[in-house]
């Protein structure tokens, strides 16, 4: 009975959570909106040019893809801290419910509007010429590789929002976002940077994704060999992050 309650007070969270898109339509779409226009003024205003064997939008096409899952982390972050702000979590705390139950649905909302988020990507990829080659056992395997992505910096983002308390420290983890976003493989090759860049840029976690998604797409940029590090990378910030998360939650309020 215990794992039902659980069960049941979770799914009554994302529920909650879900129920803030009704009543903020605006958010919702400028979230989903926002990465499309990265996508179109990349790839039309400032693409090409960028040591890329093929078709620049089938390099970029993934690189954004991949870009998005990561900048989803501060819509997570804005969630959570705004909640802590209204005292909402602390009557959520007070009430007979299970422990964890708030951060679950909040993972389990953000999921899912990260899964509707990468279709509506990969729907515009499609309308502008970008194609997936490799096979729809591939195709599902590089969605798989995203969404893992997104799960880790998912939890990152929520003990980043916990730690700070405060939806205006926000901002200060934006300014570390972007950095973090660009210094990767997503926009151009490593090979057409300073060596000592693009050695920083092929350890960066998002670079392993972007590479082994281009790989399973069959698109320019891929390697073989970095599914491994695809999967690797995300579960192990999950490994640090989810347990530190956890603890946070259950200390708020001492």
């Amino acid at each position: 009975m215990s794992a039902a309650y659980a069960v049941s007070d979770c799914l009554t969270m994302t529920r909650r959570e879900l129920a803030h898109w009704a009543r903020q339509p605006v958010q919702v779409v400028v979230g989903l909106v926002f990465p499309v226009m990265m996508l179109l003024m990349f790839g039309y205003l400032v693409g090409g040019g960028r040591a890329v064997d093929g078709d620049y939008v089938d390099f970029l096409v993934p690189g954004m893809l991949t870009l998005t899952m990561v900048f989803g982390l501060e819509g997570t972050m804005t969630a959570v801290t705004q909640d802590l702000d209204k005292g909402v979590i602390d009557r959520f705390r007070a009430m007979p419910m299970t422990d964890g139950a708030v951060l679950v649905g909040r993972a389990a909302a953000d999921m899912l509007q990260s899964t509707v988020g990468l279709l509506l990507m990969i729907g515009v990829g499609y309308a502008i010429g970008w194609r997936a080659e490799g096979g729809f056992g591939a195709f599902l395997g590089a969605v798989g590789l995203l969404l893992l992505l997104r799960f880790a910096m998912l939890w990152i983002g929520i003990f980043l929002a916990l730690v700070a308390g405060r939806a205006e420290l926000v901002q200060a983890v934006q300014i570390l976002v972007w950095p973090v976003g660009f210094l990767s493989n997503a926009f151009a090759a490593p090979e057409s940077m300073p060596g000592w860049l693009g050695a920083f840029v092929e350890w960066n976690p998002m670079s392993a994704t972007a590479t082994a998604v281009r790989e399973l797409f069959a698109n320019p940029g891929g390697e073989p060999g970095w599914v491994g590090a695809a999967v690797l990378w995300p579960v192990l910030l999950v490994v640090v992050f989810f347990p530190l998360a956890v603890r946070r939650f259950g200390r708020l309020g001492r």
